[in-house]
C-alpha cells in the first residue's frame, strides 16, 4: 500500500554468509519496487581488525548517520526492512536504527520469500532517493560491553542469551569462528526458535510463553544476548520486543569478538 510513498523507504538487506556478493545480485535481478540495498559487509558493518573485533563490527555512529541521510531517513520517515527471510539479516537494521533514536522502523515478516509466494510485484530497477537530514539520538542502554558480558557470567540477574544453533553453542558444529563453544552461563536461544515453517514470526503470544521458561523472573532489560558476530542476534531482541516484553541489551561483537581474547573463559 506504501510503495509509491515518499515517506516509507524500503531497504533490502539480502546477505549469505557463505556467497557475501549473493545479495547484491538477487537484489539486481529482482527486489520490492522502490527498495534500497543495504550490504551486511560494507553499510552495516565497520571495517573487522583482526584479533581486536568481531566479524561484523557496528559501524561509527557518525558513519551511519551520512549513510541514512543519504537513504533519505528523518524522523518522519518509516523505514521498512527484510531480506531472503525470516529476518536473520533485515533484525540487525532494525536494531541499528532503534540504537539512534529512531523508532519508525518495522521487519517485513516472512521476508522477500512470502514476497514472492504471494506474487506481489517486483521490480529491476536502481532506486534514486532524495536525502534528509537524519538526527541520532543515540540508546546506550541497548549496548552491552565485554565487561558487562564477562560481569554476567556471576550474576544470576542477568541473562546471557546465544542466538546460535544449538549445536554451535555446545561446540559442535563450529565453521565460522576459530573457537568453537559458548561464554559460560549462557542460555541456548537460537534465533530461529523465533519464526514458524513459513519462515514468519511466531505469535506474540507463543513468544511470551518461550521467554518465560528462558528468562525465569530475570528483567528483560538486564539479558544480553549475542551470536557469532552480532547480527542474528537482533532477531532475538526484535522478537522480545514483538512480544511486548521489553528490549535486551546487544553484545555487539559477540562470539567472534570474545574469543580474541584467550583469558576469556570458553565451555563446551
Amino acid at each position: 500500500q506504501h510503495l509509491n510513498d515518499s515517506r516509507w523507504l524500503i531497504v533490502d538487506c539480502r546477505y549469505y554468509l557463505e556467497k557475501p556478493q549473493q545479495g547484491v545480485t538477487e537484489y539486481a535481478q529482482s527486489h520490492i519496487p522502490g527498495a534500497l540495498y543495504a550490504h551486511l559487509d560494507k553499510d552495516l558493518s565497520s571495517s573487522v581488525v583482526p584479533g581486536e573485533t568481531g566479524r561484523h563490527p557496528l559501524p561509527d555512529v557518525n558513519a551511519l548517520c551520512n549513510l541514512f541521510s543519504r537513504w533519505g531517513v528523518d524522523e518522519s520517515v518509516q523505514v521498512v526492512v527484510y531480506d531472503q527471510g525470516p529476518g536473520m539479516i533485515a533484525a540487525r537494521l532494525w536494531w541499528m536504527l532503534r540504537w539512534l533514536g529512531h523508532n519508525a522502523v518495522a521487519l517485513m515478516d516472512g521476508g522477500w520469500k512470502k514476497w514472492l509466494e504471494e506474487g506481489k510485484p517486483t521490480a529491476r530497477e536502481a532506486t534514486a532517493t532524495s536525502s534528509r537530514q537524519f538526527r541520532a539520538r543515540v540508546h546506550e542502554e541497548m549496548l552491552a560491553g565485554v565487561d558487562d558480558v564477562l560481569a554476567s557470567i556471576s550474576d544470576a540477574n542477568v541473562a546471557l542469551l546465544d542466538a546460535r544453533s544449538a549445536d554451535r553453542f555446545r561446540g559442535e558444529n563450529e565453521t565460522l569462528d576459530p573457537v568453537a563453544g559458548h561464554i559460560p552461563g549462557a542460555l541456548c536461544v537460537p534465533f530461529m526458535n523465533h519464526v514458524d515453517q513459513r519462515g514468519c514470526l511466531r505469535p506474540a503470544e507463543e513468544l511470551r510463553d518461550m521467554y518465560a521458561e528462558w528468562l525465569g523472573d530475570s528483567q528483560v532489560s538486564n539479558a544480553i544476548v549475542y551470536c557469532g558476530s552480532g547480527v542474528t542476534a537482533a532477531l532475538n531482541i526484535l522478537a522480545l520486543v514483538y512480544a511486548g516484553l521489553g528490549t535486551a541489551r546487544l553484545y555487539p561483537d559477540s562470539w567472534s569478538h570474545w574469543i580474541t581474547d584467550e583469558r576469556r573463559p570458553v565451555e563446551i
